[in-house]
């Protein structure tokens, strides 16, 4: 019988915000083993945009401001945020670790779970992925990659920082990169869904057109992440559980990118290329690899690419995946790699470990052995960022 992903469900410790850290536990990690969370979130509570903007350009900054306590992102007093994000958010938004505000909580927090280090992603700013006002998008997110980096100073071999690019201009893109590495980040979040270009037209990843910003990519040096949570459901209402029923199709969104990375040719073009996929767990993975063979094999004959590899070359050589709970993932790692995965806390989201991490932790050690739990709890992510 496979092992259950239910780690709480006689047990269910609550909303993040109420949960108590589990310590009685009987994991026993091999000796040295450093768990490094590779995806958890952070929010910014700050109004960081609007002092930093030009004066010429003032009016066009997002503010950030709290609504019943909670940070939100707008103009002119009206948030971009959709009344459900709320909703999800308040079981965490009050967290004092939450907030880049407050990085010595934050610690805290990961400590008390034995966490020694973390990969954190913005929260509120993925609503900025899809900002029309592509001058203001890269100044947000040039200005966020240097308040982040300000707080990955403050724990150092702790946080480290997820950044934000220009990609959907070569030049832009060249600029942001380099800034971003500059500022000792080593990753960045390459949204799913790249929206348009300046002059309107739909950004395909996979054109010949975005060939300079890959190549711009690839002279940084530095390693694509991809992230779940862009957008919602179909779109139609549900009555019952509804962010829960918006959150199955959330966690599966990857198949796409992952189809234009391997047949739209992007890794024939740029081998170089590193791809991390994040909050998707990892049992998508041979799934995807066999549905892409075959089905690159069985419209041969309408294909207008030919790809140098197997699927599962692209796969093998270029990516690498992280996971929660997901013990069907891990039972079927020899079909994987277990190089290929990085386990994660998700802190402090509804979703995350956080309050029973060590009982998530313990059902890697059960599935896939001491010898290698440490490379699927902090090693692969430290390879995957270069440190």
């Amino acid at each position: 019988m496979p092992a259950s992903t239910s780690l709480f469900r006689s047990d269910y410790p609550g909303p993040p915000n109420k949960r108590q850290v589990q310590t009685a536990t009987d994991l026993v990690l091999p000796s040295g083993t450093e768990v490094f969370s590779a995806d958890t979130h952070i929010s910014v509570t700050e109004d960081i945009w609007y002092p930093r903007f030009p004066a010429v350009m003032k009016e066009r900054a997002p503010r950030i401001w709290c609504v019943n306590g909670l940070p939100t992102i707008g103009i002119g007093g009206k948030s971009f945020l959709p009344e459900p994000f709320f909703a999800v958010v308040e079981h965490y938004g009050d967290m004092p670790g939450m907030s880049a505000s407050n990085i010595e909580a934050r610690m805290a927090d990961l400590d008390a779970e034995g966490i020694a280090a973390e990969l954190a992603f913005p929260n509120e700013l993925l609503v900025l992925l899809g900002y029309p006002d592509l001058e203001a998008r890269e100044l947000c997110f040039r200005i966020y990659n240097e308040y982040i980096a300000e707080r990955q100073a403050q724990a150092p071999g702790r946080f480290y920082a997820v950044g934000v690019i220009n990609w959907w201009d070569a030049k832009g893109a060249r600029t942001t990169l380099s800034e971003l590495k500059a500022l000792g980040l080593r990753t960045f979040w390459l949204p799913l869904h790249p929206g348009k270009d300046a002059d309107g037209k739909p950004i395909d990843y996979a054109s010949s057109a975005m060939t300079p910003v890959w190549e711009a990519i690839e002279e940084a040096g530095l390693p694509v992440s991809h992230h779940i949570g862009e957008g919602g459901g179909s779109g139609y209402p549900c009555q019952f559980n509804a962010v829960a029923v918006g959150m199955v199709h959330q966690v599966a969104p990857f198949r796409e990118m992952f189809g234009k990375y391997i047949l739209g040719g992007i890794l024939d073009r740029h081998k170089s290329l590193r791809i991390g996929w994040f909050e998707g767990g990892i049992n998508w993975v041979p799934s995807a690899i066999q549905d892409a063979e075959y089905i690159y094999a069985s419209f041969r004959h309408m294909n207008n690419l030919k790809i140098e590899h197997d699927v599962s070359y692209y796969w093998q050589k270029h990516m690498v995946s992280s996971f929660v709970v997901d013990p069907l993932g891990l039972e079927l790692i020899d079909r994987i790699g277990i190089d290929k995965v990085m386990w994660s806390t998700d802190y402090p989201h509804n979703e995350s470990s956080f309050g029973y991490s060590r009982k998530s932790l313990k059902q890697v050690v059960d599935l896939v052995g001491p010898e290698v739990t440490p490379q699927v709890v902090g090693g692969n992510v430290k390879r995957f960022l270069g440190i």
